[in-house]
């Protein structure tokens, strides 16, 4: 005999909605509230600067050619307009330091003792170069 009850059966659930919620919410707080080490495990000395001497900017080489292609080192006029000579007067002025250097071309100048310049500065291996211009009138 096989009896059949009236009343159906209930399915029982558990709704995990607010324990999640929960677990949120205390993964949230302790998150927050937890403070990181900032010091480090190894223990070191670190160097101290000093502040009696501060750094000067070198002063920069200004290279001129006027219109007939002549090079002025620092306002002075250099006896030959050839490579070698001016290849020497940078060489005398640098003594081994590497220091800036504007080069100031003429517009009318000849391209030739820009090049000539530029190459110059190159060969001696100067890495701070700049060339100098101005803007057109309006």
């Amino acid at each position: 005999m096989k009896f059949i009850s009236a009343t159906p059966v209930e399915e029982v659930n558990i709704n995990l909605t607010p324990l999640i919620d929960v677990v949120f919410l205390l993964l949230i707080f302790f998150m927050v509230s937890t403070t990181f080490d900032t010091t480090s495990q190894l223990k070191i000395k670190l160097p101290e600067a000093s502040q009696d001497e501060a750094i000067k900017p070198k002063q920069p080489l200004y290279l001129v050619i006027n219109m007939e292609g002549k090079f002025f080192l620092n306002s002075r006029e250099l006896s030959s307009q050839k490579s070698e000579a001016l290849s020497l007067a940078l060489q005398r002025v640098l003594d081994g330091s590497d220091r800036p250097i504007v080069i100031q071309s003429d517009a009318e100048s000849p391209v030739q003792s820009l090049v000539t310049a530029m190459d110059v500065v190159a060969r001696l291996g100067l890495t701070q170069v700049s060339i100098a211009t101005t803007r057109p009138l309006e």
